[in-house]
């Protein structure tokens, strides 16, 4: 056969033509599920242990982790950062071709293992585990060109308008926002509370009491006497939402009947959750958020969902805001 080829090379040479042809008729057609799978399946394990620095979080968070969910089935490596901020996340990365449904419930199961190690700080914040990749398909960003919004606004209007909608595009496998949205910041003076008598830890734990939201029952409901005829239910101030609220919250009573509060020792404003990043576009505070795809996604296909979506949500933006779309040309 080989000889029969090499006695005619124009034959040879136009069947070559033709099965490069029919390669690249097929290239366009040929569906992306039917594609290998070359990117291996991510998940990552990731938790925040507020005000603690690199070393606490690596040593009480990442590592107990890390040695639980070290030789789950299919895996082949992981890499893992403990951050200054207090963040630890973990990318565990598996065999090509491996489920990642399968891959994220093996994981999940070996640091339920590790739960009960963890700081009580940790476990109350919750630890995320959820299916990734580390290509970021493109970005979106929030702007006001003409400064009508700062950037905390833009962060806190994306996370409660935008990041939700774009979870939900197919392929997508996590949204990131590079900031934060509205929080009370409460700033102790220690000056003040050593005068009053108080310690963080008294201030901690009324907020902890006061802002809670509670379940206040019903008036009338059943067992009643006869002729009990209305039943009412309690609506009673569920969390506090404005700072005089938060600086009328009693920290600590006196027998003499005088009371501590928290504007006694501290100055309440509302901020954000975090300042350790800020996004800006052509110098202008903006609001940044980072996609992420699955390993098997079509980025061409989230791309396309991104921008329609975008265009959908921008008929709602308060007037003075704009978005852009960033994304990777090479």
């Amino acid at each position: 056969m080989v000889h029969f080829f090499i006695d005619r090379p124009i034959f040879a040479a136009v069947i070559a033509l033709l099965i490069v042809l029919a390669g690249t008729i097929c290239g366009f057609v040929l569906p992306v599920a039917l594609y290998p799978d070359i990117v291996p399946p991510q998940v990552q394990v990731k938790t925040t242990y507020t005000g603690a620095g690199a070393e606490v979080v690596s040593d009480t968070v990442t590592t107990p982790i890390e040695q639980k969910v070290n030789g789950v089935k299919g895996m082949i490596y992981m890499s893992s950062s403990s951050t200054d901020y207090g963040v630890s996340q973990i990318n565990v990365s598996f065999d090509v071709g491996y489920s990642q449904d399968i891959a994220a419930v093996d994981v999940q199961n070996k640091v339920e293992l590790a739960k009960p190690t963890l700081p009580a700080e940790v476990k109350q914040f919750g630890v995320e585990i959820k299916k990734t990749s580390t290509n970021m398909v493109c970005a979106v960003t929030l702007v006001s060109p003409e400064g009508e919004y700062d950037g905390m606004f833009l962060d806190n209007y994306a996370e409660i308008n935008v990041v939700d909608v774009l979870k939900r595009i197919p392929g997508v496998s996590d949204v990131t926002l590079f900031g934060g949205k509205y929080a009370m910041r409460v700033w102790l003076d220690p000056d003040r509370m050593a005068e009053q008598g108080t310690s963080p830890n008294d201030v901690i734990e009324a907020i902890q009491h006061e802002n809670v939201q509670a379940a206040a029952g019903k008036i009338g409901a059943a067992p009643v006497p006869p002729g009990q005829t209305f039943e009412y239910a309690v609506q009673a101030k569920g969390r506090l939402s404005s700072v005089e609220e938060f600086e009328k919250i009693i920290v600590l009573g006196r027998p003499d009947g005088t009371v501590v509060r928290v504007a006694d020792v501290a100055r309440v404003e509302l901020g954000t959750e975090n300042y350790e990043m800020s996004s800006y576009l052509d110098g202008t505070p903006a609001a940044t958020v980072g996609i992420y795809q699955l390993s098997d996604a079509n980025s061409l296909d989230i791309l396309a969902s991104v921008k329609r979506e975008m265009d959908r949500l921008k008929e709602s933006f308060p007037a003075g805001v704009d978005y852009a779309v960033a994304y990777d040309t090479t």
